[in-house]
C-alpha cells in the first residue's frame, strides 16, 4: 500500500499573503491599519456599526463619520469602551482615540438570496462519478466530484 500524503492545510488567506510580501514597507503599515474596517462591526455591535462607520485612521486617531448629533452625543459617552472593543478585535493597541464627524452611513448591503439548487438527474450523477473517478488521490477525487455536482446543481 502507498504512503498516504499528508493531509493538505487549510488555503492561506490573501491578507496573510501580503503582509508577507509587504513586511518592512509602508504598504505593511497600510495593511495592518486596514483591519479597523475589517473588524469594526463584530468589534462595536451592528446597533453601532448601523450608525457609525470609519473613513480614516492616522497617528492612532480613528475618525468615524456618525449619522446624527444623537448618535454622535452617546458616541461620544462611549469612546473609551468603543477603543477597548476595537483594540481587543484587532489583537493590538493600535487605536488611541476616537474622532467623531458628521457624515452620510451607508446601511450594511443585504445578504445576497440563496439561491436554490436543482437536484441532479442519475445521468449527471454517473457523469460527475466518472470524471472524478480518474483520480488517483481519494481526498482529491472526493473534492472534485463535490464541485462538478454544486456546478451542475447551480446551473
Amino acid at each position: 500500500m502507498a504512503d498516504k500524503r499528508p493531509r493538505m492545510r487549510r488555503p492561506t488567506t490573501v491578507s496573510s499573503i501580503l503582509s508577507g510580501v509587504f513586511t518592512g514597507t509602508p504598504a505593511a503599515e497600510r495593511l495592518r491599519e486596514g483591519q479597523i474596517w475589517v473588524v469594526w462591526e463584530d468589534a462595536v455591535g451592528p446597533g453601532i456599526a448601523a450608525h457609525a462607520h470609519p473613513v480614516s485612521f492616522r497617528d492612532g486617531t480613528l475618525t468615524l463619520a456618525v449619522e446624527s448629533a444623537p448618535w454622535m452625543q452617546q458616541l461620544t459617552y462611549l469612546k473609551r469602551e468603543i477603543i477597548a472593543k476595537v483594540n481587543e478585535a484587532l489583537r493590538e493597541p493600535m487605536v488611541r482615540d476616537l474622532y467623531l464627524k458628521a457624515g452620510r452611513v451607508k446601511p450594511a448591503p443585504p445578504p445576497p438570496p440563496e439561491r436554490k439548487r436543482r437536484p441532479l438527474t442519475e445521468e449527471e450523477i454517473q457523469w460527475a462519478n466518472e470524471q472524478a473517478n480518474s483520480l488517483e488521490d481519494p481526498e482529491l477525487r472526493a473534492v472534485f466530484e463535490r464541485l462538478i455536482k454544486r456546478d451542475l446543481e447551480n446551473r
